[in-house]
């Protein structure tokens, strides 16, 4: 593979769609929030993978190791509720500092059996090595799909609501940690409304939907009044005081792990008004037939939305 300069991992994504072999097992490949495949008749199987690293993710020295044990797990699960499936297990693969290396591990699990348990997954095995360089920790999901498939990227449609749990921004002051990834409310949702696209917001607010679009194949506007912003990210503008609103850190800090839904209008309709789940949902803009990511104010005008978020980046 040539060598790309200042390449993102978009980039690499691009390149292995069009690179990787066909399988007849694989549904869905490369490109969503988990691969889908073929399954038995109980329904199709899907597995994510996603790897933490000490200095990016967290920071081990400030940090409890349960609670990046416990976050390994927790973004691996959210994947596979971003695609309205049930997780079943998990395999765990970690690269040791050598020193202090069997403590650590020790707590690594211990931050993610509870969330193995609370979810019924079972921790079926892994792989473990020790190093000089710091922590890096590997989880690989596997769920099952529901009667009504997996929910994928690519189904949003013009006209469709975008529909959102929770709030946003504002994470890295501790909720990226103790997060609760949306299993049982996407579960809920499948099982109660059409939905017709979704995606977890891990990247950013903005950055994620501009992946559900492009999946999609249409555009979508944010009504940002609409966003519905955590205190935490009017705790860190107020603490950054760089300029930074409250606004900007909702839609581009990520780690919220907020599921991002695409609605039909009618279904959306119902859903708010009915607010089936513990956590609100909250209507925040529209998907359009036209490409871009737009954002649009309560006096109607609208502009181009970046999609700022976190995309990891090498050469």
């Amino acid at each position: 593979m040539p060598v790309v300069e200042d390449a993102m991992e978009s980039d690499l994504i691009a390149h292995l769609r069009g690179r990787l072999p066909r399988h007849p097992l694989l549904k869905l490949g490369i490109g969503d929030d988990a691969a889908v495949l073929n399954g038995a008749p109980g329904g199709d199987w899907l597995v994510t993978v996603d790897m933490l690293t000490d200095q990016v993710d967290f920071r081990l020295a400030e940090a409890d190791p349960r609670r990046v044990g416990r976050k390994a797990l927790a973004a691996n699960l959210s994947d596979l509720a971003a695609m309205a499936c049930r997780p079943v297990a998990a395999v765990v693969a970690l690269v040791l500092p050598r020193r202090g290396g069997l403590e650590l591990a020790i707590a690594l699990y211990e931050g993610m059996i509870p969330l193995a348990e609370q979810y019924q997954i079972a921790i079926a095995g892994g792989d473990t090595n020790s190093w000089d360089g710091p922590l890096a920790i590997s989880v690989t999901a596997i769920g099952q799909a529901g009667s009504r498939g997996p929910l994928v990227r690519g189904g949003a449609r013009p006209g469709d609501r975008i529909v959102v749990t929770g709030s946003f921004g504002g994470s890295i002051l501790g909720r990226h940690f103790d997060f609760q990834p949306r299993v049982a409310e996407a579960l809920a949702l499948a099982d109660g409304y059409r939905l017709h696209a979704g995606i977890d917001a891990s990247d950013g607010l903005a950055r994620d939907l501009a992946h559900l679009v492009e999946e999609s194949s249409c555009g979508a506007v944010v009504w940002t009044d609409r966003i519905p912003i955590s205190a935490d990210a009017e705790r860190l503008a107020a603490q950054l005081a760089d300029g930074s609103t409250p606004l900007d850190h909702a839609l581009a800090d990520g780690e919220d792990f907020e599921l991002i839904l695409a609605v039909p209008p009618d279904e959306s309709q119902r859903m708010i008004a009915d607010q089936p789940l513990q956590v609100s949902l909250t209507v925040i803009g529209e998907f359009v037939s036209g490409p871009g990511l737009f954002q649009q104010d309560p006096q109607g005008r609208r502009r181009r939305l970046a999609a700022g978020g976190f995309e990891h980046q090498f050469d």
